[in-house]
């Protein structure tokens, strides 16, 4: 097997939701849309964030499991410089994120912060100075 990811998969409450925060707010592109099932949206060269109805997802894949607290999952955006995380969040918050927390400097080097999308997904924007950070860079 390929050490690769080609899809990020993730089951949301609303899909109208879903699609008018990361196309209409975000100003993402729909690579495929089907309404009330499916929205995916292409985030790099071969990877998709396949965005499924909650319907949908269990009737492929099985039951969700629901519960208090956050997804044990994030999502990350790195960019190249401090002032794109502040510009990204700020971005995310016109476009409805809540929450977002403000970007702070981490104790590993990097300057991050978070935004949740509308089933509570939280994404982390961050710079990230050392090597790793730079190799995800388009």
């Amino acid at each position: 097997m390929d050490q690769r990811l080609s899809f990020v998969t993730l089951a949301v409450r609303d899909l109208t939701a879903t699609r008018r925060f990361y196309v209409d707010g975000l100003g993402w592109t729909a690579a495929l849309d089907v309404p009330d099932e499916v929205l995916m949206i292409q985030v790099g060269e071969h990877v998709v964030l396949s965005l499924w109805s909650e319907a949908g997802f269990e009737g492929e894949v099985g039951p969700i499991r629901r519960g208090a607290g956050l997804a044990p999952v994030t999502l990350a955006h790195n960019v190249a410089t401090r002032e794109e995380v502040d510009a990204v969040l700020e971005t995310a918050r016109a476009a409805g994120a809540d929450p977002v927390h403000a970007a702070a400097e981490r104790e590993w080097g990097g300057y991050t912060g978070y935004f949740g999308d509308p089933d509570g997904f939280r994404w982390e924007i961050a710079w990230n100075p050392g090597p790793i950070g730079q190799a995800v860079l388009p």
